[in-house]
C-alpha cells in the first residue's frame, strides 16, 4: 500500500464527505416512493407572479379543505411551499408530527391552537406561528368557526436511497 501524506488524506477525506452528504439519512423516503419531486425536478421559482385566491386548486378533506398555492426551489435553493388551510371547528389537519423543513403559519381567521412540543398557546386572526425544524408541533381549531391560515414551509425531507 503507498503511504498517503496530508493533501492526498484532506482530498479523499472531502471526496468521502460530498458522497456521503448525498446519501439521505436513514428511516426517510425515496421521492418515488412518496409521490414527491426531486431537487432536480422542482420548479425554481424565478419569474414574479400573482397567485389570485379564486384561481388557486382546492382539495377538500374531512377536517376541511386547502388550496396548494405554490412549491418548488427559490434560486438561492432553498425549497419552499405555500398552501392555504381552511380547518372546520374542533378538527385538526392532522396529528402532532415533526419534520425535518421549517414552517410560518399565518393565521387569517379563527381561533387556533398550537402544540408547542406539548405547550399549548391559544392564536388568533394576524397571529404568526414557527414550527422549528425536527420539533414536535400541531394545530388544533379550538374556536366555533372555521379557521383559515397560510402555511410558509421552508426546506426539505431528506430521501433515502434504495439500498
Amino acid at each position: 500500500m503507498m503511504n498517503m501524506n496530508r493533501r492526498d488524506l484532506c482530498v479523499a477525506l472531502s471526496s468521502i464527505a460530498a458522497v456521503a452528504a448525498s446519501w439521505p439519512a436513514e428511516g426517510q423516503t425515496t421521492p418515488a416512493a412518496t409521490g414527491a419531486t426531486s431537487a432536480l425536478t422542482e420548479p425554481v421559482l424565478s419569474a414574479q407572479r400573482a397567485y389570485p385566491f379564486d384561481q388557486l386548486p382546492v382539495k377538500k378533506g374531512p377536517n376541511g379543505e386547502s388550496r396548494a398555492v405554490v412549491n418548488g426551489v427559490l434560486p438561492t435553493g432553498e425549497a419552499v411551499e405555500v398552501h392555504e388551510t381552511t380547518l372546520l371547528p374542533g378538527h385538526m389537519p392532522h396529528p402532532p408530527h415533526k419534520h425535518r423543513h421549517s414552517e410560518f403559519m399565518m393565521i387569517r381567521e379563527g381561533t387556533v391552537e398550537f402544540d408547542n412540543d406539548g405547550k399549548f398557546e391559544r392564536v388568533g386572526p394576524g397571529s404568526v406561528i414557527f414550527a422549528a425544524s425536527n420539533v414536535m408541533h400541531g394545530l388544533k381549531n379550538v374556536g366555533e368557526t372555521n379557521a383559515n391560515y397560510f402555511v410558509i414551509a421552508i426546506g426539505r425531507e431528506s430521501v433515502v436511497l434504495p439500498v
